[in-house]
């Protein structure tokens, strides 16, 4: 399909999308498509995914089911385990997931296994646009070869693109439909027609050279977060021993108009994104005998939270006259972040297998994630998977410890200090708690040392 043909399909919408992987990524790009008028099909392997989605039903917090029920109910949008649908569509949007290893070597097997999907079903004309987040090169140097397989060529034959994405969990202000979108493709056609179909969601789209610019963009945005937040975890971690709350010198600071952007200490740092996206860009580094040691020092100084948390567990409890081993603990939250249903890559995973491979009695609660597995690692070697437990006053007061890893508003903190023999706050979430001075040590402030 040449490009005029193609803007004429824009146009009437009549373009017909198919976006491989429906989870955080896909299911809201799909919808972004439906509710731009575009008819459009949803690939997963996964079958429980692809039944709610043909019943209307949605299984993460950024679409809601009165977002996407009306646009199967028209037919509008489906979704199938079929790779066959490919040969109907006229774009393809992957949206895979992109791991690393044990190693923390990039995983592109997602990736790899969308686009062989795809090649013994692709034809001439059609688009195809990688959103997952990966190093750059990716798209020209795995996909493109991949994709060429089929005697196609990209460029000539078919159109191909990079496009990150920037999906941010639970945040509903900033979503597919106005996020502004980045995109380069491996020939100026290629970025054109990409702009031009992913402008109909109603998003500003920024153009930039090439693919290998724009997954450098993703990277460069995470690689920004990561970096800052390493920096307020290691002046938390000073704060501490100089005896000074460094979350008031925060609040301090960002009263100041210009030349600041505050980042707040935790810990650790979770997600599909922050965790990931530096170790992409440092594997692929080392290609050219370029070492990243910047970006690899903040993941050191990221990493060691997990391990100051339980290290402030076990002082808490050390002021309570007891060992860690043979302690129950109580962890509050395992989502990456607050008020999302989203465990990947939590830093409440390592908290709690280095509390379990030091003796300790874990139960958590989290009003959004009612199963959490852990373990199967070398933190800790046996696999886990633990329940929710409500948050009752008797839950609260059989605990040696109650640690408060990720801060959900929908917790009466005020309660839980109240109820809590002693309490380790990593996030803050107690600050202007009655009685939080006495019974909470917080990550990042003073506390009082036993002896």
């Amino acid at each position: 399909m040449v490009l005029e043909e193609w803007e004429r399909r824009i146009e009437e919408r009549t373009a017909r999308v198919a976006v491989i992987g429906i989870g955080y990524v896909g299911l809201p790009l799909a919808v972004g498509f439906a509710q731009a008028g575009f008819p459009v099909v949803g690939v997963d392997v996964d079958e429980r995914k692809v039944a709610s989605v043909n019943e209307g039903r949605s299984y993460i917090g950024d679409v809601t089911d009165e977002e996407l029920r009306p646009h199967v109910e028209t037919g509008r949008l489906r979704a199938t385990t079929d790779y066959e649908v490919l040969r109907e569509v006229d774009a393809i949007f992957i949206c895979v997931p992109t791991p690393y290893d044990a190693q923390r070597a990039p995983d592109l097997s997602y990736i790899q296994a969308a686009a062989e999907g795809i090649q013994p079903r692709l034809r001439p004309g059609q688009l195809i646009v990688l959103q997952s987040t990966t190093y750059p090169g990716t798209t020209e140097e795995v996909v493109q070869p991949i994709l060429e397989k089929s005697g196609l060529r990209a460029g000539v034959d078919f159109y191909l693109a990079f496009s990150p994405e920037r999906i941010d969990p639970g945040n509903r202000q900033w979503t597919a439909h106005n996020l502004p979108k980045v995109v380069g493709g491996i020939t100026p056609e290629c970025t054109q027609l990409a702009a031009a179909l992913l402008q109909q969601m109603g998003a500003p789209v920024h153009v930039v050279s090439s693919p290998r610019a724009a997954e450098m963009t993703k990277l460069l945005e995470n690689t920004f977060r990561a970096v800052n937040i390493a920096l307020v975890n290691e002046l938390a971690l000073l704060a501490e021993r100089m005896g000074i709350d460094f979350w008031e010198v925060i609040e301090a600071a960002k009263t100041k108009p210009f030349g600041f952007m505050p980042f707040y200490p935790g810990p650790g740092v979770g997600g599909h994104c922050i965790p990931v996206d530096p170790y992409y860009l440092s594997w692929k580094a080392r290609e050219y005998d370029f070492y990243t040691k910047f970006i690899e020092l903040a993941a050191e100084v990221n990493q060691v939270m997990p391990y100051h948390a339980v290290d402030l567990i076990a002082e808490a409890l050390s002021q309570e006259g007891k060992p860690l081993k043979g302690s129950r603990v109580l962890v509050l939250g395992v989502a990456f972040k607050p008020d999302v249903d989203d465990p990947r890559n939590s830093p409440a995973e390592r908290v709690i297998e280095l509390l379990l491979s030091r003796g300790a009695e874990v139960r958590y609660h989290d009003p959004y994630v009612p199963r959490f597995r852990v373990g199967g690692d070398v933190f800790y070697r046996s696999n886990a998977v633990l329940e929710s437990v409500p948050l009752s006053d008797e839950e609260l007061a059989a605990a040696d410890c109650v640690v408060i890893v990720t801060g959900h508003r929908s917790v009466d903190y005020g309660r839980v200090v109240q109820r809590a023999r002693v309490v380790v706050d990593c996030c803050n979430a107690t600050k202007g708690t009655a009685l939080a001075a006495a019974r909470v040590i917080r990550l990042g402030a003073p506390y009082l040392q036993s002896g």
